[in-house]
């Protein structure tokens, strides 16, 4: 290695071990080690600081999301919701497209989870955007699109771990990406008259005839529409519940992730009755893979949160960046660039724990609110969910489709599109964020 600080040369090889192809986690690890016997430090420290990193409170609402989102998935509570919307809006101009989209951010208050979402949701929406007329790519990549902004929808396991970092409000964090979030979605609709659809031959009549999910089949629509209703009211109650209890105080997001979790077993278990050992099995099997991958990226993650402390790598980019320009409109944007290119080749988690220690005291320097550069953090991530070459939801949406991951990737630049335009107004406007934050706190 060059003459170079313990910090950077353990950047340098955490990005050779990921180019050959080695786990982000064992990366994360196996750098920060190389790093510690660079600095004269023994291994005994590695068990506190492992320890250390995972035994906090609001990381608890990871696994307990992840596992309501698997439970809501295997119980058929995202079916229901997609019929509703089917009902509600799919006579719309846009069909299914619109419907597609309003179910993706309804779910995103569900699962907090992008590829999850995909994966739960992804084969019902692709293959009511394909009745309509949709080409399957370009519903793949709304799907890949709207399932990334579970990451900024409310309850979220990148603002939990956000604030987890930056030491700041999980609620406030929450009430400010609601707002960002549905302006984000909004965007996504702005797409569809620009979609090529692919014409419909039917002698069944309407569109809208055809879009009704078979239950409803032959009914007027209010009454269809009232069915669709209560078949889906429990599982439509569920971000009501969950943001509810949390804006009101009657509990804390970490515990609205039990809670969360506990409905989800109730609503499957005394509502739809579709609650089953088997199902709940394979619920547990799946949270539990889910939440091991990104609590073993956490725990690896704070050996190498301490490198960069110790070495002073904070000090050092910061200046870096502060010195780049005294315009803070550049620096944001530098900041948003580094953050867009690491979203195409890592998850969100392992870029906030490497980046956000460098980045939140250049925020802090230049007075910017640490609840909108979160939510403006978050956008910017949920991006890189979805855009190539290695957006993680554009695989799990390759998987769902049977599609070429290129097709796949063809069908979400529209909407990468969009998104890029919708955080950069986002940045523009803080009071979308911050605006609704002291609206509702006292």
């Amino acid at each position: 290695m060059p003459d170079i600080g313990a910090g950077t040369q353990m950047l340098i090889l955490f990005f050779i071990l990921l180019v050959l192809r080695l786990p982000v986690a064992f990366a994360l690890g196996l750098s920060a080690l190389y790093a510690m016997w660079v600095l004269g430090f023994g291994l005994d420290l590695v068990g506190d600081l492992i320890a250390t990193g995972i035994a906090k409170y609001s990381l608890l609402a990871i696994p307990f999301f992840i596992l309501a989102g698997a439970l809501m998935g295997s119980l058929g509570i995202a079916e229901r919701m997609i019929r509703f919307f089917r009902v509600l809006i799919g006579g719309l101009p846009g069909g299914m497209g619109v419907v597609g989209t309003a179910v993706c951010l309804f779910w995103g208050a569900v699962s907090g989870s992008g590829p999850a979402s995909v994966a739960a949701i992804g084969p019902l929406i692709i293959k009511g955007m394909e009745e309509d007329g949709y080409s399957r790519a370009f519903a793949a990549g709304l799907v890949c699109t709207g399932a990334a902004l579970s990451i900024v929808i409310p309850p979220s396991i990148g603002l939990v771990i956000y604030g987890v970092i930056a030491e700041t409000s999980i609620s406030d964090l929450f009430i400010a990406a609601i707002v960002p979030g549905l302006f984000m979605g909004l965007l996504m609709l702005a797409t569809l008259p620009f979609a090529r659809k692919i014409p419909h031959r039917s002698g069944d009549g309407s569109s809208l005839d055809r879009l009704v999910p078979p239950p409803y089949a032959g009914l007027p629509y209010h009454k269809r529409l009232g069915r669709a209703f209560l078949d889906s009211f429990w599982g439509l109650m569920t971000p009501v519940v969950i943001l509810g209890g949390i804006y009101s105080g009657a509990f804390t997001p970490t515990e609205a992730a039990l809670v969360a979790t506990v409905y989800a077993l109730l609503v499957g278990g005394l509502f739809y009755k579709t609650l089953t050992l088997k199902g709940l099995y394979d619920s547990l099997g799946e949270a539990a893979a889910s939440s091991a991958v990104v609590m073993l990226v956490v725990a690896y993650a704070s050996l190498f949160g301490w490198v960069v402390t110790v070495d002073d790598l904070i000090g050092q980019y910061s200046d870096t960046l502060l010195g780049i320009s005294d315009n803070q409109w550049v620096i944001l944007a530098v900041i948003m660039l580094v953050l867009l290119l690491a979203g195409m080749f890592m998850d969100a988690i392992t870029i906030m724990f490497i980046c956000l220690p460098i980045f939140l005291p250049v925020a802090s320097h230049l007075g910017w609110d640490p609840v909108w550069f979160g939510v403006l953090v978050m956008i910017n991530l949920a991006i890189g969910l979805f855009t190539p070459p290695v957006g993680i939801n554009l695989y799990v949406a390759a998987n769902v489709t049977r599609l070429p991951l290129e097709r796949v990737a063809q069908g979400a630049i529209p909407f990468l599109i969009m998104s890029i335009i919708g955080m950069a107004i986002v940045a523009l406007l803080p009071e979308m964020s911050t605006g609704v934050v002291a609206l509702l706190k006292p």
